[in-house]
């Protein structure tokens, strides 16, 4: 399953406020937990993930080509509980044209490697 980036796809889910480091610079956004917007396009079940959905994966790309996976099971709540938002907005204001029209936040990450920008596919498998 394949999905193209459009506002659409988070369009009234739960938002969050999420805060992270980018190479000592501390940078407050707003979006969804990834993990909601794969349910909400039924490529996630909302129950535990259990057999053939442990092998599953979404690849993120984006528009100059960064890619970065995440296993449907690290992002599992009951799971790996990897907390992945998908931010339109920070420091209050929609992502410009150099960071969006949206971009990864991993607050859990060590270095920010996978806060990838400029969101264009999602790739579910």
């Amino acid at each position: 399953m394949e999905l193209a980036w459009d506002a659409e796809l988070i369009a009234g889910l739960p938002r969050h406020d999420v805060t992270i480091d980018v190479h000592g610079t501390p940078v407050r956004c707003e979006g969804v937990a990834l993990v909601d917007l794969l349910r909400r396009a039924g490529a996630m079940p909302a129950e535990p993930l259990r057999g053939a959905h442990l092998a599953r994966r979404v690849e993120v790309v984006a528009s100059d080509g960064y890619r970065v996976v995440f296993s449907l099971g690290e992002l599992d709540t009951t799971l790996g509980k990897q907390a992945v938002y998908v931010a339109d907005r920070c420091d209050g204001k929609p992502l410009d044209a150099r960071e969006g029209p949206a971009r990864l936040l991993v607050p859990g990450d060590s270095r920010p490697a996978r806060s990838a920008r400029q969101i264009k596919t999602f790739i579910i498998e």
